[in-house]
């Protein structure tokens, strides 16, 4: 009787420490699986904030091309209208003189500003691809940074499992000898009393 109630303690105990290291690994399971969506969430924003940065440099860049081809064709124009004013020298050479001079100011004007607006739009542009740059390289880090964590966590993770595929071994085998024992005080205490 005294030998079944300390089996039946014994029995208590591993249940008790069986639920408890199953409650512990449920536990550290779910903890890393809300820091690794963390990190997802954090990677998946940082991609997104990198693709809306891509395009708005793809407007921006759409923006400088059309603005350059406008002013080529109203180079052109102005090339065409000073030709134009050439021709008519000779018949109106009092009037096409003050037009041409006024055309010509105008234009080295407008070449001037719009030489000096490409200029900062060029510098901007590089500007922005040396920042869109460092952004991949420092993607490019957390990534990495990233993937190393993720390795450190499941080698400790497969550690921790199989620390405790051990322990529970150990305990089955600790089980099994006292289990051995009780059928041998029984036999005993069965042989005696008969």
């Amino acid at each position: 009787m005294g030998n079944g109630m300390c089996s039946r303690k014994q029995k208590r105990i591993f249940q008790t420490l069986l639920l408890l290291t199953v409650v512990f690994g449920f536990l550290y399971g779910a903890m890393l699986y809300y820091e690794l969506q963390g990190q997802l969430r954090k990677a998946e924003a940082t991609a997104l904030k990198y693709q809306q940065h891509q395009e708005s440099l793809s407007a921006q860049l759409q923006v400088v091309y059309e603005h350059r081809s406008r002013l080529e064709k109203s180079l052109q124009k102005e090339r065409l209208e000073h030709k134009k004013a050439k021709e008519d020298f000779l018949v109106y050479k009092l009037e096409a003189q003050e037009t041409l001079n006024k055309g010509r100011q105008d234009s080295n004007s407008r070449y001037s500003a719009l030489s000096v607006q490409h200029q900062m739009l060029k510098s901007q542009h590089e500007e922005l691809k040396k920042q869109h740059a460092d952004l991949e390289e420092d993607h490019r880090k957390q990534g990495e940074e990233f993937s190393r964590t993720f390795s450190d966590h499941k080698e400790r993770y497969l550690q921790l499992q199989q620390e405790k595929e051990q322990e529970i071994s150990k305990l089955k085998g600790k089980c099994n000898l006292c289990l051995a024992a009780h059928i041998k005080l029984s036999v005993w205490h069965c042989v005696f009393v008969v």
